[in-house]
């Protein structure tokens, strides 16, 4: 059936898949305060010896030399946990979800939506330098992966529920609604469509409007809000991009680097986590503070309450014991990391930028070292801006994130997300256009040239004339017309060959080729080919190639489906790459009336 081409491909059933994504959100947004609950309790039962759901910092305990077991024992039990119950709680969980949903088909297991959120909690609770972001992320994607697997879906459908969760977690987690839609399109979807983009969207939306009963309301680090930054201070703010890309560079070089040299260890990788513990809580005798998701540091840098000078240490440290405990494999998350380091960085360059208080350069640069290391310049932008609501900031927010950005993709091939799932095999590309088969109809590139048989032409020369032809216009299959010139099929060489064994094993339905009634093309043609119409998309055509195995389409008129109009082959649809490629590759100047480019030069 033909359908009306149009701005985008949704059909009713996005519906029914936003509905599914309204339920997933809510259930995430619960998920994610369960996950916050179970961080305070282990921080209490590894460095205070209580049961209890008390928000409190691991920095605060008085263990002395033995927290420095602390988090060794943590990265013990995340070991037995990942080597026993299941490898994917390792990472930081956003490279996981991207896995699951490339290669996957968006399939996880259940055990995952429970050991995730058990091992990220045990992880940050025991003194581990990570945020909440990522494992509620994988953990959320996992809920929604298991509510698309209970019903009858598509792979797509599957994709865009387990996205769904990963931001309403996310949402819930921050109170960053529009921040967590972005996320998952920048890194996640892998498209811009709305049957995708709706329902994570209501998602986020049903997470950040259940969020102030189950949590707290308002922004998560309310500031006092900036008057309208001058003109030096966004020229500013692309230098604190270009710093905050920098560190970007240093921090997933430092990751990865810690990576290679425990696979080098010679030791199973169970055990790595607890050596990573060991780096965690050395490093947390030196700078008790560089603990745990630290988001009252957050808060303090937010508000320019500290000393430049005595960052350095809290920046380096916290920088050294995250990039070694995520390279030895633990579970934990990079968001909140990424905003302290960040953070640090713009308060120690606050003295020498201009521009505003020193509550200003911490949040930009915060911004800029987000959207840097994990490649999302306006997920950066809209997520400090949601976590202040400092509105009058985002020119200097957006600025900097893509100053960040643009450094890194110029000097770094892949970001700490996708190097992960690059290491494991797969290659990302994260660059998204409009699909060249749709700027294209078929009757654009179709050949009207076509070589057809008549529909009483015996069979004996069908074969020497067409098949086995010598001459230039063998095909593998023909259009058949009629007398009347109506089109009514077509014929392939597999069915000729079908028709020719079935009659020489004596096969039911085969024709014999050398009984005395004699055959012709009518009697081989397939009864209902398989067309495309002018006006449809070449991509539209390229699936229908792709669903049915055939490597040509009969092009029908589509007031008369009996109406051969043109043919269309693979070849005609690479005329749509074409065009971009000599859009892309092909230099011209226009100077007057004269154009100058590629050799040629017309008047």
């Amino acid at each position: 059936m033909k359908r009306q081409r149009g701005d985008f491909t949704a059909e009713v059933r996005l519906v029914e898949i936003a509905g599914i994504a309204i339920g997933v959100g809510a259930l995430c947004s619960v998920v994610a305060v369960i996950l916050l609950r179970l961080i305070d309790l282990f921080t209490n039962l590894f460095y205070y010896g209580t049961f209890s759901f008390l928000h409190r910092i691991p920095a605060d305990h008085h263990l002395g030399w033995w927290s420095v077991l602390v988090p060794v024992a943590g990265g013990l039990i995340i070991g037995l946990m990942a080597r026993y119950g299941s490898e994917r709680i390792r990472g930081h969980g956003i490279p996981e979800a991207m896995e699951a949903i490339l290669i996957g088909k968006s399939r996880m297991q259940p055990k995952v939506a429970v050991l995730k959120p058990l091992s990220s909690a045990i992880s940050i609770g025991s003194g581990g330098p990570f945020g909440a972001e990522g494992p509620i992320i994988m953990t959320g994607g996992s809920l929604g992966s298991l509510v698309a697997q209970g019903f009858h879906l598509t792979g797509a459908e599957r994709k865009t529920l387990l996205v769904a969760g990963a931001a309403g977690g996310m949402s819930a987690t921050f109170a960053t609604p529009m921040a967590a839609v972005l996320l998952a399109v920048e890194l996640l979807l892998f498209e811009w469509k709305p049957r995708s983009l709706i329902p994570v969207a209501l998602a986020s939306f049903v997470a950040a409007l259940l969020r102030p009963f189950l949590l707290e309301p308002g922004p998560m680090f309310p500031v006092a809000a900036h008057a309208a930054l001058p003109t030096s201070a966004l020229l500013a703010s692309a230098l604190a991009g270009l710093l905050a890309g920098l560190l970007a560079m240093v921090l997933t070089g430092a990751v990865y680097a810690a990576e290679d040299a425990f696979h080098r260890l010679p030791i199973h990788w169970m055990w790595w986590p607890s050596l990573g513990g060991l780096a965690v809580g050395l490093g947390g005798m030196v700078q008790p503070r560089a603990l745990g998701v630290g988001y009252d540091i957050i808060g303090q840098l937010l508000q320019g309450e500290y000393v430049p000078t005595a960052l350095v240490g809290l920046i380096i440290v916290k920088g050294l014991i995250w990039s070694v405990a995520l390279g030895s494999g633990t579970s934990g998350g990079v968001l909140a990391p990424l905003l302290i380091m960040g953070g640090a960085l713009g308060a120690m360059a606050a003295p020498i930028l201009p521009g505003g208080d020193a509550a200003l350069w911490p949040l930009v640069c915060m911004a800029a070292a987000l959207g840097g290391t994990m490649r999302s310049p306006l997920t950066g932008t809209i997520f400090a801006l949601e976590l202040t609501n400092d509105i009058r900031i985002l020119p200097a927010l957006l600025i900097a994130s893509v100053m960040a950005h643009g450094l890194t993709v110029l000097l770094m091939k892949r970001s700490i997300l996708t190097e992960k799932v690059a290491r494991r095999g797969y290659h990302i590309s994260r660059e998204y256009s409009i699909d060249p088969l749709e700027r294209l109809s078929v009757g654009e590139v179709m050949t009207t040239d076509v070589v057809t048989v008549p529909a009483a032409l015996p069979l004996r020369e069908l074969i020497r004339n067409y098949f086995f032809s010598p001459g230039s216009r063998k095909h593998p299959g023909y259009p058949v017309l009629g007398k009347d010139g109506r089109f009514l099929g077509v014929i392939t060489q597999s069915n000729l060959l079908e028709h020719w064994l079935g009659a020489l094993t004596g096969g039911a339905g085969g024709l014999d080729p050398l009984g005395s009634t004699p055959i012709i093309a009518y009697d081989l043609i397939e009864a209902s080919p398989i067309v495309a119409f002018p006006d449809e998309s070449c991509r539209e055509a390229a699936e229908r190639m792709a669903e049915s195995g055939v490597k040509r389409l009969p092009v029908v008129a589509p007031d008369d489906p009996t109406r051969l109009v043109g043919i269309v082959v693979i070849g005609d649809l690479l005329k749509a790459r074409q065009r971009i490629v000599e859009e892309e590759a092909k230099r011209e100047r226009f100077f007057g009336q004269h154009r100058v480019g590629s050799g040629l030069d017309t008047h």
